[in-house]
Order: structure tokens, then C-alpha cells, then sequence
């Protein structure tokens, strides 16, 4: 006490949630499933290191046009995918930053696991151009939903077109029993939350409605989507035409959209690892050969990831120097 005015000592601050051992743990998990999933590439690169090595050697002295039709590819995809997301959002965004945004978010993609560099680009772009956080986090899902309808329609439009190619794996009646029972488990507690989620569901389905109250927009929205995925399955069909692969491009095509469907349930930077995996088996089991299939992983990776990846880093330091970002 010291004239009249109380004068207490403030204590050490106490650790948040994000200091619990549980809170650390699930903050590692996908960092230790990403190491997981490179070592288990690293070991396959090194047992089928002569088939990789051939690989190569048919990649460099593939048709250059070709190439260069999947590079132009790629190029267009940027334009495909901020072309979505305008579509997802009513208000009018800055076309080109937001294009610039979305090739920044290609090479953030490549670095942080499950899509959560493009989604943390994209987040941050929106939020600058003058939308709240949660309209910025339905703008987001909109945009993945359509991805993600858009994608499972192609998937099954050309499962039909090539039937017999995929094959549903056969799950046992105690495995489905046992997931239903973890999903109730998960959701019990989750019941005292249930009404925030349903305002949020009322939020998103309002701006969901106001999107496609304007047909430019819900068009931009399908439109870019469609082209999004169908431009990377041309990618790799044309890499596919330039080491000389066989295969028909529509099964060319589906193995693709499955095997990456099929590697974005692991969460690793870009499907690095899990969507080589996928591909390269995905070819082998639709007739590739061991080498061809492995000069089409590569040359797709090549086009998608590596070369883009520098420049990519190099555009979002500017858009954060500029605070774009």
C-alpha cells in the first residue's frame, strides 16, 4: 500500500491451451506424418532407383512440344483457380493480385501440409481486400466444395466412359461398424456446440445464395472449378503423350483424378510423396510401364511443383512486402 493506491505484483503468466501436452501433440502430428510419408518415398525412390533412373533418361529426351503445351497448362491453371475464387465471393476482386495471390498460394502449398499454405494465402488476400473473417472462411469453403463436387462428377462421368478401371476396395462389415460407432462417439460431445454450427451453416448458406444469386459469378465459380481439375488432368495426359505413353488420355485422365483424390487423404506438402505413390501405381496398375509412369510422375511434378516453386516464393514475399497479404 503506498499512498493509498494498492500496488500488487503481477504473477507469471499462466500457459495458454496451446502449452497442454495434448495441444502440442496434435500440433505435431502432421509435421510427424509428413516425415513419415517422405521416408516411406525416400525408401521406394532408393528400392526402384533403377526404374526412376530410366525414367528420367526418357523424360529428357521427350517431345519438347508437348512439354510445352503441359507448361502452358499449368500456366492457365493459376488463372482457372483465381477465376473460382472470385467466383466464390459477390464483391469484386483486384484481377491482378488475385492472380498473383493464387500463384504464391501454389508455392505455399508445396511447403505446409493439407492445404494450408493455399488456404492461409487465400484467407489472408481476402481479409486485404475488405471481407470479414468468416465471410473470407465461407468464400474458402465454397470455393473447396465446388473443387470437390466438381472433381467426384469427372470421376464419375469417366469411370463410366472406362469401366472396369477402378475398382472399389472391399471393406469389412466390423470396419464400417466400428467407424459409425467413432463418428457417434466423436459427435456426442460436440452437442453442446451445435448452436453456433447452425448459425454458421445459416452464414455460409446465405453467402452461398448470394453467389449464385449473380450468374456471372456462380458461372466463374462451376466454370474455373472445372477447368481447374480438367487442366491438371491435361498436364498430365500431355507429359503422358510426350515420353510416348500408350494409354487412351481419358483413362490417362482418370487414373489422375483418382490417384490425387486418393493422395489428399494424407496431408503432406502438396501431396508430395503420397500423390507420387498414388500416380505412379495408378499408371502401372492401368497398363504403364514401370519406367513410363515414372517419367509422367516426374515430369508433372517437374512442371507443378519445382520450377514454379522459386518464382512462386518470390511473389508472395512481394505481396507481403506490398501488404497484399
Amino acid at each position: 500500500m503506498t499512498d493509498g493506491v494498492r500496488v500488487t505484483r503481477a504473477g507469471p503468466p499462466r500457459p495458454g491451451p496451446s502449452g497442454t501436452p495434448s495441444a502440442r501433440v496434435r500440433a505435431c502430428w502432421p509435421v510427424l506424418l509428413t516425415l513419415a510419408v517422405l521416408v516411406v518415398a525416400v525408401v521406394l525412390a532408393r528400392r526402384h532407383w533403377p526404374v526412376l533412373e530410366t525414367g528420367a533418361g526418357r523424360l529428357a529426351v521427350a517431345d519438347h512440344p508437348w512439354l510445352l503445351a503441359a507448361a502452358a497448362a499449368v500456366v492457365t491453371t493459376w488463372l482457372c483457380s483465381a477465376l473460382a475464387q472470385q467466383g466464390a465471393v459477390a464483391q469484386p476482386l483486384p484481377a491482378g493480385r488475385l492472380v498473383a495471390a493464387q500463384f504464391a498460394a501454389s508455392a505455399a502449398n508445396h511447403v505446409l501440409p493439407a492445404g494450408l499454405g493455399a488456404g492461409a494465402v487465400n484467407l489472408r488476400f481476402l481479409m486485404r481486400c475488405g471481407l470479414p473473417a468468416a465471410r473470407s472462411l465461407t468464400a474458402l469453403a465454397v470455393k473447396t466444395a465446388a473443387g470437390g463436387i466438381v472433381r467426384g462428377t469427372l470421376i464419375v462421368v469417366l469411370a463410366l466412359a472406362c469401366p472396369g478401371l477402378l475398382h472399389l476396395p472391399r471393406v469389412p462389415g466390423a470396419y464400417v461398424a466400428g467407424g459409425l460407432a467413432a463418428v457417434c462417439l466423436a459427435a456426442v460431445p460436440t452437442a453442446r456446440l451445435w448452436p453456433r454450427c447452425r448459425s454458421a451453416a445459416a452464414r455460409v448458406t446465405a453467402d452461398i445464395r448470394a453467389v449464385h444469386a449473380l450468374p456471372r459469378r456462380a458461372a466463374a465459380l462451376w466454370g474455373g472449378s472445372l477447368a481447374f481439375a480438367a487442366l491438371h488432368a491435361l498436364v498430365v495426359i500431355a507429359v503422358a503423350q510426350a515420353v510416348g505413353l500408350s494409354l487412351p488420355p481419358v483413362r490417362v485422365a482418370l487414373v489422375y483424378l483418382a490417384a490425387s483424390t486418393a493422395a489428399a487423404l494424407l496431408p503432406t506438402p502438396g501431396g508430395l510423396g503420397s500423390l507420387d505413390a498414388a500416380l505412379a501405381l495408378a499408371l502401372t496398375v492401368a497398363g504403364a510401364p514401370g519406367a513410363a509412369a515414372a517419367s509422367v510422375v516426374l515430369g508433372y511434378r517437374l512442371l507443378t511443383v519445382w520450377l514454379p516453386l522459386l518464382p512462386g516464393l518470390l511473389v508472395l514475399a512481394v505481396l507481403v512486402r506490398r501488404r497484399a497479404l
